[in-house]
């Protein structure tokens, strides 16, 4: 049996390549334009609320002309004129006095950027309530807000680590800025702003971020604080053309003698008075600790 094959042929023609493009090449995507970054916001006016933190106590000018501290540190990032600046706050503020002493104050100045250091002497007084301290900062942040202000709160470094205390002491020190921080927590997660954690700053429990008294940041403690607070701003989308050194320079070491009479005419008074108040609290954390072993 003789099988036949037929073959066809079938002609291709050949892509002719467009005109300009080389035979095999792909043609090119067009270009997308490139997108402009958004514009930086300008942070015109500035004001820092809270204790003495925010007053800047640890920084001393020279020549005895106060004190310099975070505030003028972030003001200078910022570029914020002398005029734009306004810092309402005084040592041993509570926050219920940042809600009802500086607020108005801060409000009337229409900032664009608020900064909140206040809690800590709450801690230490015999009527400390958590639920308040959360209550008076909801309304600070609201009313600053209300005006359009940017407003940072700090939540707190467990402060036993760095000011030396009997276990005691330090156990209820260390619960009491615990239920602080979780309240601050709460606050700043509900009305979405965003929060500097000192705990988590580099060299925070490093002795040079801290004054002689333990209590107050250092010069390069307050920059250590300006710098995390213009981060957090850069972050928000404000301009910071002028990075915060952590290099010190402008302000005063203090010296032995300064020291010496801080703790006789400042410090010893100050921890009799707060000794005194916070005392009942720490028995009840040492009963409860003995009633547990």
């Amino acid at each position: 049996m003789v099988v036949s094959v037929t073959v066809m042929s079938v002609d291709v023609t050949p892509e002719l390549p467009e005109p300009g493009r080389q035979p095999g090449r792909q043609p090119d995507r067009p270009k997308l334009a490139a997108v402009p970054p958004l514009p930086r916001r300008q942070a015109r006016r500035l004001v820092v609320l809270g204790d003495s933190t925010a007053v800047g106590l640890g920084d001393p000018l020279p020549r005895r002309a106060g004190w310099r501290g975070v505030g003028p540190l972030v003001a200078a990032a910022l570029g914020v004129a002398e005029d734009g600046y306004l810092n309402p706050s005084f040592a041993g503020a509570r926050m219920r006095c940042v809600l009802t002493e500086q607020v108005p104050a801060a409000v009337a100045h229409r900032p664009d950027v608020a900064l909140v250091v206040a809690g800590m002497n709450d801690t230490l007084r015999p009527d400390f309530d958590a639920a308040r301290v959360a209550a008076d900062l909801t309304e600070v942040i609201r009313r600053l807000t209300e005006t359009g202000t940017t407003v940072l709160p700090v939540r707190f470094h467990d402060h036993s680590k760095v000011f030396r205390l009997p276990q005691s002491l330090k156990r209820a020190l260390s619960a009491r800025v615990a239920e602080l921080n979780a309240a601050i927590d709460e606050v700043v997660a509900r009305e979405g702003v965003s929060c500097l954690d000192l705990a988590r700053l580099p060299g925070a429990y490093d002795l040079t971020s801290w004054s002689v008294d333990r209590l107050h940041p250092s010069e390069l403690g307050h920059r250590m604080l300006a710098s995390g607070f213009t981060g957090l701003l850069a972050d928000a989308g404000f301009d910071v053309p002028e990075p915060v050194s952590l290099t010190c320079g402008g302000g005063v070491e203090p010296s032995t003698a300064g020291h010496v009479g801080w703790l006789v005419l400042k410090g010893i008074p100050w921890l009799w008075r707060r000794g005194r108040e916070f005392l009942p609290y720490a028995a009840v954390i040492m009963w409860n600790s003995f009633r547990a072993r």
